[in-house]
């Protein structure tokens, strides 16, 4: 269970027959055959007002999906590993100002690949790379699959996705290769936090997994959420379509039942719309939920800011849309227009690959989480629940009194 307290949806300034319309559209998608299934959350005002599910747990299997499905969140590891990081500035263990090579020596070292009429060129990193530069995605780094460029063929290549080796070894293989970009000039969504998660486990000594567990997951009462998934409760994990309904090339997700070696800081968790519920709860209540303070109030609201400005480069970058910056771990609205989707300026979200999504409106005091194994559907559903969700808010956080 959320174990967070309940609201008819009409106490806390949603229309209930709105807010009933976003089970019926998914509904609509599960019967047309679109998506597997999916549960939803939403909560204002420290107050969940929708907490369902749709369709079926497992394509292959006539079992319903349940609220409390387990689904490969993928990328929704990030937020917690930046929250991790951010705990140990709280505690003077860590700067964002760090150099990267502190913690992972290879990185001390490293090259931009530029291109040019010659081909390829190597050239020194005109600084190190940063905390601060994994937390925002601006330290040079990239992913294998979010181009064709040199260095994405570079990382294709290298075996980066190997989930039985360790966080060391993975960056030992990341820090031998270029950068894309010269450190602090341009966002680009990259392996950034699983470095991050690797910066973790030398500060503390501990393994990613077993830092999060002891620190953030426990004391939140998150104890679904974890690298994999042990053996009696497989029958509870969510899973996608065979083939994509929409007629391209299905993307392989990996298996939640393997113990990895590898506890990626990028992607690595399975977790429960429940427990992720805990964790965007403390999150909108300023870093602390029943007694359990993970971060200051101000700390949060730095991470929620704008890091990026006008001097680094984000544009046409389909995962950070028009009027939207970067923070420390989330992509954070700007603006109250220019965006293709609805939302309050700082507005801060963030998705999986495996096609969850959350986001968080701090003005409005409401937070909504999409939980699905739908990979090649994944755009439509952020932006459809986005209008389903404002949609249904009819009245202002400022209108509602006490």
């Amino acid at each position: 269970m959320h174990g967070l307290p309940t609201a008819a949806p009409a106490e806390v300034g949603l229309c209930p027959e709105r807010t009933q319309r976003i089970v019926q559209v998914l509904q609509r998608d599960v019967d047309r055959g679109r998506l597997p299934g999916a549960s939803v959350l939403i909560a204002r005002r420290g107050r969940v007002v929708l907490d369902t599910a749709v369709g079926r747990l497992d394509p292959a299997r006539d079992v319903p999906m349940g609220n409390d499905a387990i689904f490969r969140i993928y990328s929704m590891t990030k937020p917690i590993v930046s929250v991790a990081a951010l705990m140990l500035v709280e505690q003077g263990r860590l700067l964002l100002s760090d150099a990267v090579g502190q913690y992972v020596p290879g990185f001390m070292r490293q090259q931009v690949a530029v291109p040019g009429s010659q081909g390829i060129a190597l050239v020194p990193a005109a600084r190190p790379s940063t905390v601060q530069d994994l937390l925002r995605h601006t330290a040079g780094l990239t992913y294998e699959f979010t181009g064709n460029e040199h260095v994405n063929q570079l990382y294709s290549q290298a075996g980066l996705g190997d989930r039985q080796q360790t966080n060391a070894e993975l960056c030992e293989r990341l820090a031998a290769l270029p950068l894309a970009h010269q450190p602090g000039t341009t966002w680009a969504y990259s392996r950034a936090t699983d470095v991050l998660g690797r910066v973790i486990e030398v500060v503390t000594g501990q393994t990613l997994g077993a830092y999060l567990r002891d620190h953030i997951l426990q004391p939140l009462g998150m104890n679904e959420t974890a690298f994999f998934v042990p053996e009696e409760q497989h029958q509870r994990i969510a899973e996608a379509f065979e083939h994509d309904p929409d007629g391209g090339t299905q993307m392989p997700m990996h298996d939640p039942r393997e113990v990895p070696a590898l506890e990626m800081g990028g992607g690595g968790l399975m977790s429960t719309q429940h427990d992720y519920a805990r964790f965007l709860q403390c999150l909108i209540h300023g870093g602390e939920l029943d007694g359990q303070r993970l971060l200051s109030p101000h700390t949060l609201a730095y991470m929620t800011a704008d890091h990026l400005g006008s001097a680094i480069a984000h544009t046409d970058n389909p995962l950070l849309p028009p009027g939207h910056g970067f923070g420390l771990g989330f992509a954070v609205r700007t603006e109250a227009g220019v965006a293709p989707v609805p939302g309050s300026p700082g507005t801060y979200h963030w998705s999986g690959i495996g096609g969850t999504h959350f986001f968080v409106d701090p003005a409005e005091e409401l937070f909504a989480i999409f939980m699905a194994q739908a990979p090649n559907q994944r755009v439509f559903y952020r932006q459809l629940m986005r209008g389903l969700v404002y949609g249904a808010v009819v009245q202002p956080n400022s209108t509602l009194g006490g």
